[in-house]
């Protein structure tokens, strides 16, 4: 057990210097504001009845809200809980086998692949996939429970593999195929071959959390609109891709290269040929493992496993635009390691100096997975890697390039941005988000004319688009066309009244217009809808100082300052109003604050520099170092 904990530390030890990941972790994180309250009582109601990310999984939303109290949004923690949760279930998954087999090696064996084959980064890595680990880690407590059980059944030992699957499926609906799962091993190992009957009865109770799951998380993506209908994606389509995409993963299993965070879904441009093979090999496999099923009881386990725990989310039912993904099989692998494990020693029991052979075996295949694995990692480290990863091994990754450029464009480089917001709508010119953001780039850029081009196509495909109704005013505004801009502001207004961001900018171009009353109104309700937004208080604060309403605007900067401790215009703005108070020794204190935050604030140094000629003193170095 140490050697898994150690080796798997070695190879994830690097996640700890890893940022957040600019897809899925700013919805589950850094820009979800009942997270990052942590636990309150507000969240944990918020937790249960939510329908955010188009999921149902709160035990999820508890587990970031607790690394949010522990952590803050210091990337390093909440990277280490998921590294944490995954030696847990390497260590669960050892423990079950073992108890179930009382194969010593066999059992470290599938622990080890398991814990260091390079599909499974994904899971680990991304802080996002907290409920991959979570609800495995859920899913391995329910087995141990049920073996537990199956030793000397009492309805409270049924009752804790009922809880615990409950569990589970609480912080990811992966977990619905788990009774089928615990039919698999009452075949093998547990060997319970007696009234096959009696055994599916006794796993009835357990599809009443599976059904409940199952109908929350549906209505859940519905919500989203991220179901596609039969319309949009053929049932003929669907089938093609779940068999090809169960061929890839087996691929990818024995020869884990081209990894990436986003495969695009094929969408009808499967091969006949790729799908023949790919449904002739899927055929064949399981006839071989029904063949052997009195013989080699563990391959039809593994075989059955690998296919039936991939069912949620082959594509069936197609929830997203990803064909496949890596994180899909942190739990359908395990089924193929068991075959791998069992078969190879079936296969090498007759030879001469077989266990050294299977020795030697065992550490070549785990010494070049843990290889593997520890390169992979390299690329999750931080956005710009993962993406640009995945427009190197992927073919016509839209999301990808569209990804790149937003990770770009957070490290301050738009004119790279751009290039690969027309890279992804080169593949998909109806691409409505790379549309926008390519605007946006545009805009930071100073070319607002070629910006607004992209932002009326954009607005083509979706005229009831709130955000780019948005942006194409912040053009307008920025045009000096104010008018214009107060229209788009209102449109989007309209079609979303919960925008905080528009009320905000609304309000800056009413303020242009001298429409300060309603300028105040639209602050005030940005601030309503976004108790957390300092950009909305601080513009609120000026307006209301420029009215001489010198305490509610103390007040806002105030709050600025406690939302985000490092807004150096508001403890400048503070220090300015103390100056018309007289008090230039406190208003100096603010003032060197904000030049702490901002060495290069010229305006707050200049005023520093007035303040301490008024008190007959000079600005020392150690001042504003403090």
């Amino acid at each position: 057990m140490l050697i898994l904990i150690l080796s798997t530390l070695i190879v994830y030890w690097q996640v700890k210097d890893f940022d957040f990941v600019g897809y899925d972790d700013e919805l589950y994180l850094t820009e979800n504001h009942q997270v990052q309250a942590g636990l309150t009582f507000e969240s944990f109601i918020w937790a249960f009845t939510t329908f955010h990310t188009g999921n149902w999984h709160p035990l999820t939303w508890l587990s970031h809200m607790l690394d949010c109290e522990l952590y803050g949004l210091n990337p390093m923690g909440h990277h280490w809980t998921n590294l944490q949760l995954h030696i847990a279930n390497t260590l669960l998954l050892f423990l079950i086998f073992q108890k179930m087999t009382g194969a010593l090696w066999k059992s470290a064996f599938v622990a080890a692949l398991f814990a260091l084959h390079p599909l499974h980064v994904e899971s680990v890595a991304w802080v996002a996939e907290r409920k991959d680990v979570l609800s495995t880690f859920l899913g391995m407590l329910t087995i141990w429970a049920y073996i537990s059980y199956v030793k000397k059944r009492n309805i409270l030992r049924y009752l804790l593999v009922f809880i615990l699957l409950s569990m589970g499926l609480m912080a990811k609906p992966m977990l619905v195929t788990f009774p089928f799962v615990l039919l698999l091993l009452d075949f093998w190992p547990l060997g319970r071959l007696g009234n096959i009957s009696r055994l599916i009865w006794e796993k009835i109770p357990l599809f009443v959390p599976v059904a409940a799951s199952s109908v929350l998380t549906f209505i859940a993506q519905q919500k989203v609109g991220a179901v596609y209908t039969f319309e949009a994606l053929s049932i003929k389509t669907r089938i093609a891709n779940a068999c090809v995409s169960y061929a890839n993963y087996m691929v990818k299993a024995i020869w884990p290269q081209k990894l990436a965070i986003f495969y695009p879904h094929p969408f009808g441009m499967l091969s006949l040929w790729h799908t023949f093979w790919s449904v002739l090999l899927i055929a064949g496999l399981s006839f071989l493992a029904i063949r052997m099923l009195n013989q080699y009881k563990y391959v039809a386990v593994g075989w059955f496993w690998y296919l039936g725990t991939l069912v949620p989310v082959i594509g069936l039912l197609q929830v997203g635009a990803q064909g496949m993904a890596d994180r899909y099989t942190y739990i359908p692998l395990i089924g193929l390691f068991i075959i791998a494990t069992w078969g190879i020693s079936d296969l090498l029991k007759k030879w001469h100096y077989s266990k050294i052979i299977l020795a030697v075996f065992a550490i070549i295949l785990i010494s070049a997975f843990s290889t593997r694995t520890y390169f992979q990692i390299k690329h999750w480290k931080n956005s710009a890697a993962v993406f640009e990863n995945a427009t190197k091994v992927t073919n016509y990754n839209w999301l990808a390039y569209n990804n790149l450029g937003l990770a770009l464009m957070r490290n301050g480089k738009a004119e790279k941005a751009v290039f690969y917001y027309k890279k992804a709508l080169e593949i998909k010119p109806d691409y409505l988000i790379a549309l926008d953001n390519l605007g946006i780039a545009l805009f930071q850029l100073g070319k607002l004319e070629e910006a607004l081009s992209y932002y009326s196509e954009a607005l083509k495909i979706d005229p009831e688009h709130a955000g780019i109704h948005n942006h194409i005013a912040n053009v307008l505004a920025a045009q000096g066309k104010l008018e214009k801009a107060v229209n788009h502001y209102t449109k989007a207004l309209t079609i979303d009244p919960d925008l905080a961001i528009t009320h905000n900018n609304l309000a800056i171009a009413l303020v242009a217009q001298g429409n300060l009353e309603k300028a105040i109104f639209h602050y005030e309700l940005a601030i309503k809808k976004d108790p957390e937004y300092a950009d909305a208080h601080y513009n609120l604060g000026c307006l209301l100082l420029n009215q001489k309403k010198n305490r509610e605007a103390v007040a806002h900067f105030a709050e600025v300052i406690k939302i985000n401790s490092e807004y150096a215009q508001a403890y400048h703005q503070i220090g300015l109003i103390l100056v018309q108070q007289g008090k230039l020794k406190e208003a100096s204190k603010f003032i060197i604050k904000a030049i702490q935050i901002n060495p290069n604030y010229s305006e707050a140094i200049e005023h520093l520099q007035l303040i301490n000629k008024s008190l007959n003193i000079e600005a020392q170095p150690s001042d504003i170092e403090r």
